[in-house]
């Protein structure tokens, strides 16, 4: 059966116990804050929703990630902030015996998280490191990742923050942290053991046990929602690790992205900022003569293109995106070309 969207009559902070969001283009951009997020996870908040911050990024410190959200008048404690150096530590740890000798490629947040997880940080492969963590951060050189490549072969556990291949910079886009990995796997023919970061699903699983405060009991899976803005990272870690999603079109992923995403990228739900998390959430519903509506909007596809009937509003995309789905599910043709959505 197609993945398509799902709907809720509570609001979605009603529906679900634990937000598993993440923060640039959801909740910030750089050091701004995206317009109504602040206020919608308070009233989230309000409503008895637990919020953590989901992030790739390694080399931020949580108290300082934590600082930014306050900073947007925000209660958020750093256990909230979820880094992708949080999740790697951890990871290694149930991996290796506690103690054990750690190669740390990354900045000092990622050698702190590794220390407090009781494990003895080490730079060089001269140490007999039985694991490496390989981030990210702006001042690696190549000598530090020789070492990695020197370990690895050596036969050291190979982890990973993330493995995006690029990062925004001031000056453009740059080489990420998957980039430098994969200098690391062409020397040494080896990959990775496993990624902290999304689109893997580690993160929201980590997430939902510290959201558990004893560190034995997470949070039910069916209780938590994976939210954010691009498709390629967010929502298909939400999909491979069976958590319900809210994609918002404030940062990467636009409609037409939308419209034509195969099903492992598809979310269950849509908005077009965070104020879909404190809203109902209305069900897209087939109709008899194929078309779908969802509340007040009407959407079909005609002759192969993709038409709406009234508004081009949120809800206009929302049945739009079922029609689209259905047909590239059945290998029909649809042009989604010539829509436009007035979705502020």
């Amino acid at each position: 059966m197609s993945k398509l969207l799902g709907g809720s009559d509570k609001p979605l902070a009603e529906a679900y116990r634990l937000a598993l969001l993440d923060l640039d283009g959801v909740v910030y951009r750089g050091k701004l804050p995206v317009e109504h997020a602040a206020d919608s996870i308070r009233r989230a908040q309000d409503a008895g929703m637990t919020v953590e911050y989901t992030t790739n990024n390694s080399s931020r410190f949580q108290r300082v990630v934590a600082d930014q959200l306050r900073g947007f008048g925000l209660d958020v404690e750093s256990w909230q902030v979820i880094t992708s150096s949080v999740v790697a530590s951890r990871m290694v740890a149930r991996h290796v015996p506690a103690g054990s000798p750690v190669l740390v490629l990354g900045a000092d947040h990622l050698a702190e998280e590794v220390a407090a997880q009781g494990l003895q940080v080490v730079r060089r492969a001269e140490d007999h490191p039985v694991a490496v963590i390989q981030g990210w951060y702006p001042q690696m050189n190549w000598e530090e990742m020789a070492q990695v490549a020197y370990a690895v072969e050596r036969g050291a556990q190979y982890f990973v923050t993330n493995r995006d291949l690029t990062i925004p910079r001031e000056l453009g886009v740059a080489p990420g942290c998957g980039s430098m990995i994969q200098a690391v796997i062409n020397a040494t023919g080896v990959e990775p053991i496993a990624s902290a970061g999304k689109p893997e699903s580690a993160m929201y699983d980590e997430a939902r046990l510290l959201a558990a405060h004893d560190g034995t009991t997470p949070v039910e899976r069916e209780q938590c929602l994976a939210i954010g803005d691009r498709l390629d990272t967010d929502i298909e870690a939400g999909n491979r690790g069976g958590y319900d999603s809210l994609a918002v079109l404030t940062g990467v992923t636009d409609p037409q992205q939308l419209l034509h995403a195969p099903e492992h990228l598809r979310p269950t739900y849509v908005a077009a900022d965070l104020r879909g998390l404190v809203e109902p959430m209305p069900q897209p519903v087939h109709q008899a003569d194929g078309s779908w509506r969802c509340a007040g909007a009407l959407a079909r596809v005609d002759g192969g293109v993709l038409r709406i009937d009234g508004q081009h509003d949120i809800n206009a995309l929302r049945a739009a995106l079922c029609a689209a789905w259905s047909c590239m599910d059945a290998s029909l043709p649809v042009d989604t070309s010539d829509l436009r959505f007035e979705l502020a």
